[in-house]
């Protein structure tokens, strides 16, 4: 398992690729570019008949840079890492920071292949992955890059299921004010759930707990006992995107009431008593508490409301935690 972090400081939980499995995937590279390379000299030879020794040398070598430097380079740019071989072997060269590769990677890689892997026949590159921590030749460690898996056996998949939320935590933000968590948080939590089944069960645990902590020192809801740092934050994340296709509707009225009515919405307390006929039903029946039913001040009324809905997800949330 390598340990790479993201720029927003997710660690990754990937596996490197093994010298066995670089090796074929490399033989592979090897094989299809130097079968176009055979082939452009072919028709090379053909079209520069009437050329001389110097000027046939001279196609001839721009030709092998083209074909061996020039195509893998732009394969790997173009493909994200992924050349025919890698393709094959469900691997990908990625950055340090776990982001795709770029034009500059690529070339550094592609460049010191030329000498690494086919100069001296793949000796280099064995002894340096060999001697490597993270299994990396010495384009790799120059270009800042490394190799990975993206397949996962069906064995360690099966392994790896994460535990579906419960019932109840479906409704967990629903009187939550989410809007202090920040964009980034909200794409480190979409990435890590994004390949949680990529990860390893320990790294996936680990960051899922501190991706949760960081979410709940800005949004203030718990985290129930029980539940995977995981399903806690698909529930946070299903309640954004459902608050956000809400706002995007223009109809505040539709959906669902909890979208509406959140703990931070002080601003506009006059318009959410509207859609809360049900709940200011009860109160005036009876009249021995008159100190929450006063209906003079707004900000007594919002607060009691602010107070009603947060009393619902602390007592359903966190019944069952037996």
């Amino acid at each position: 398992m390598s340990g790479l972090v993201t720029g927003e400081a997710v660690a990754l939980g990937v596996q490197t690729a093994k010298l066995p499995t670089r090796a074929l995937a490399v033989m592979v590279d090897l094989v299809v570019f130097w079968s176009v390379y055979l082939a452009v000299l072919v028709g090379l030879a053909v079209a520069t008949v009437g050329l001389d020794e110097a000027a046939a040398a001279a196609v001839a070598v721009a030709a092998y840079v083209l074909v061996l430097v020039g195509v893998p380079v732009a394969v790997e740019t173009l493909s994200r890492g992924r050349s025919p071989g890698k393709l094959l072997f469900g691997l990908r060269v990625v950055r340090d920071d776990g982001g795709p590769v770029r034009f500059r990677q690529a070339l550094v890689r592609g460049a010191v292949g030329v000498f690494e892997l086919q100069a001296s026949m793949g000796v280099v590159a064995c002894v340096a992955s060999l001697v490597s921590a993270r299994g990396r030749r010495l384009g790799d460690v120059f270009a800042g890059t490394l190799v990975v898996r993206e397949r996962v056996p069906v064995r360690a998949a099966a392994g790896r299921s994460l535990p579906a939320p419960p019932p109840w935590l479906a409704g967990h933000f629903e009187g939550v004010d989410l809007s202090a968590v920040p964009d980034g948080l909200w794409l480190a939590v979409r990435q890590y759930l994004s390949r949680t089944g990529r990860l390893d069960p320990a790294a996936a645990w680990s960051t899922g707990v501190r991706l949760a902590d960081d979410l709940v020192a800005r949004s203030g809801a718990p985290v129930p006992q029980g539940v995977h740092p995981a399903a806690f934050l698909a529930a946070a994340l299903a309640e954004r995107q459902s608050r956000e296709r809400a706002k995007a509707g223009g109809a505040p009225g539709a959906g669902r009431p909890s979208v509406v009515v959140p703990q931070g919405g002080s601003p506009s307390a006059a318009p959410p008593p509207p859609p809360s006929p049900a709940h200011a039903a009860a109160p005036p029946g009876p009249s021995a508490p008159p100190a929450t039913g006063v209906p003079g001040t707004a900000g007594t009324g919002a607060g009691a409301a602010g107070a009603g809905t947060a009393e619902a997800p602390r007592a359903t949330g966190f019944a069952p935690p037996a």
